[in-house]
């Protein structure tokens, strides 16, 4: 895993192998941070990284000076994994939480510029963390929720969405609520 982009990048991380986790590919995380980098100044977002896993993507919106970014994980190697990485590297604006991303959210009361969603493919509920954001008004004005899912996946029937970025066996669909 590397970071691509920001003032660490090139830096290479080695997460355990143990880890339950399938990390968004470097093409697909390029990809994505060229979308965000045209529509926000992520030095001034606010971010939430949901199902963070190896933190691939909380790293690397850290790398590039988010303001502050609280990942979570159900997984007690990955929070512990990302947790070690965020101090290692002095990477001061992340706050790891270990947690059932979907009552974490059904329990929140802050709202964030950039909220990233990657959960286990196999979850059935998947199509929920639309409608529970939506509902918590967990994303400020203007803010987008990220939802990486199988392509096979359908999510365009869901309030709030905008578009669908296919790469291989994975998409990004984009969701706004005004």
């Amino acid at each position: 895993m590397r970071i691509i982009g920001g003032k660490f990048k090139g830096i290479r991380l080695q997460p355990p192998a143990n880890l339950p986790v399938r990390p968004t590919t470097d093409m697909a995380k390029e990809a994505l941070f060229n979308i965000l980098n045209n529509k926000y100044d992520i030095e001034n977002c606010t971010v939430l990284d949901l199902f963070c896993g190896t933190g691939n993507l909380t790293f690397e919106f850290a790398s590039r000076e988010a303001e502050s970014i609280l990942a979570v994980d159900l997984d007690y190697g990955c929070v512990n994994w990302v947790k070690n990485m965020a101090k290692q590297h002095h990477f001061d604006q992340i706050d790891v939480r270990k947690g059932d991303v979907f009552k974490l959210l059904k329990q929140m009361t802050g709202s964030y510029d950039l909220i990233f969603a990657d959960p286990p493919y196999n979850l059935p509920n998947i199509p929920q963390i639309p409608i529970i954001v939506k509902e918590q008004q967990l994303l400020k004005p203007n803010g987008l929720l990220i939802v990486e899912h199988q392509s096979n996946m359908k999510m365009n029937n869901l309030f709030g969405y905008t578009e669908t970025r296919k790469y291989g066996n994975s998409s990004f669909s984009f969701f706004e609520f005004g």
